[in-house]
């Protein structure tokens, strides 16, 4: 690794107020890039979801602060542990901004404002600074006053109402899509305007949302409904595309099922696969909008096929050979035994030495110029307390030591026993 070029926002420095999971994906990916990203963590506890996912049952490590929720969003960043409700506290998080790059916050909109960090504020101690901002539906507008998570914002986007059966009502999602996705949206716009900055000199101000996230991901309705207006209506789908009996997640056995995604033109490869030319000549089926229109009777033709196949495997096989795009609906315990996902590192193997071997998230980009890294890690509350004062505000041990004294520093309990 000696002769490993830097990597690619190595020498960049991030101080993070995020918590939670959409703010925390923005900078955990910042910090995967080589950027230094210091975690500013509120006492008594740090960031909430240090209460959540897994924790060691390791006796010693009872009422450690770390927890796999944390690891996984929070790996390759330095937790610093302050009361900015004690006198002093706020002077020494605003002496380190001459010394940072990058502000993120997640905060409900003007809440940083009220912890005398606003984009204002530190601008006027750093001008070249970059600070983003990270909510649910933007810091202007009509709903900017409105506190929310990742299913609000979904909500607002008419993404909600487009996920679940035909005849049922709207369904949740299982798993943080806009909170993710707003994450990695907000760690692009930091890499454009660092990029920016280094060719004009200038910070800026990012205001990135989960509502402007939801929205960018309709892919072709919005255009339609501005020029049809009330005419027109996107539905939901349930478990077959409203645009063809061909895409869909279908039954094979019990509780097995098989994504297929064919398009127009793939049409004739499927009937190869499936063997059954007739379908071809089908009334019903014959161009797509036949096929649209009597989506649920193919999808029971395709099932009562899939069905013939003694394994899952097989049927896949079969389309495979005709390249008919398809999948095994896989659940997580699937998807991380899988030998692909586990190949490309899009299953990481790391070794945390709290909570033994764990599988977390891999970066899902890969890059020639550094390989993906597996020595991650993820720090107790207040871990790198030190570390930080001493790099960033040349701090000596006995002034951070009185730091502890006055209860502005705070840290892990099972870190108590630690010297400074």
């Amino acid at each position: 690794m000696a002769n490993q070029p830097p990597r690619m926002l190595e020498g960049y420095r991030v101080l993070d107020f995020t918590q939670f999971v959409a703010g925390p994906t923005c900078t955990r990916l910042l910090g995967e890039m080589g950027a230094e990203v210091i975690k500013l963590e509120l006492a008594p506890a740090g960031d909430r979801v240090r209460g959540d996912g897994l924790r060691s049952l390791d006796p010693k490590y009872k009422d450690s602060s770390h927890s796999t929720y944390y690891l996984q969003h929070n790996h390759s960043k330095l937790s610093f542990a302050i009361d900015l409700k004690k006198p002093g506290a706020r002077e020494i998080v605003m002496a380190m901004i001459p010394q940072i790059d990058v502000v993120v916050e997640n905060f409900a909109p003007h809440v940083i404002d009220r912890l005398g960090f606003s984009y204002k504020d530190v601008k006027a101690v750093n001008p070249k600074i970059i600070m983003c901002s990270i909510s649910m539906a933007g810091q202007t507008g009509p709903l900017s006053h409105k506190a929310g998570y990742d299913f609000i914002g979904q909500a607002y986007a008419g993404v909600t109402d487009g996920i679940g059966q035909t005849d049922g009502p709207p369904a949740l999602t299982t798993m943080a899509i806009g909170d993710v996705s707003t994450g990695v949206n907000a760690a692009m716009a930091v890499g454009f305007a660092l990029l920016h900055r280094e060719r004009t000199g200038e910070g800026q101000y990012l205001d990135a949302s989960l509502l402007d996230t939801y929205f960018h991901m309709h892919e072709k309705t919005v255009p339609i409904v501005s020029l049809r207006g009330d005419k027109f209506h996107p539905t939901r789908g349930g478990s077959i595309h409203p645009d063809g009996g061909t895409t869909g997640v279908f039954h094979y056995r019990g509780d097995q099922y098989v994504q297929i995604t064919v398009t127009p033109h793939q049409w004739p490869q499927l009937l190869r696969a499936m063997k059954m030319p007739e379908l071809g000549t089908d009334p019903r089926f014959k161009n797509a909008r036949g096929r649209r229109d009597n989506r649920h009777e193919l999808a029971r033709v395709i099932e009562d096929w899939l069905a013939t196949f003694a394994t899952r495997d097989d049927a896949i096989a079969a389309m495979d050979a005709e390249r008919v795009p398809c999948a095994p609906v896989l659940t997580v315990n699937e998807a991380v035994k899988h030998p692909h996902m586990n190949e490309r590192k899009t299953v990481r193997w790391i070794e945390d030495p709290i909570l033994g071997k764990v599988a977390i998230p891999g970066v899902p980009v890969k890059f020639s110029a550094w390989p993906d890294r597996i020595d991650v890690h993820a720090s107790r509350f207040g871990e790198d307390n030190e570390r930080v004062l001493g790099d960033v505000l040349k701090m000596s041990a006995d002034q951070i030591r009185k730091l502890y004294a006055d209860g502005i520093l705070v840290r892990d309990p099972t870190l108590e026993n630690k010297s400074v």
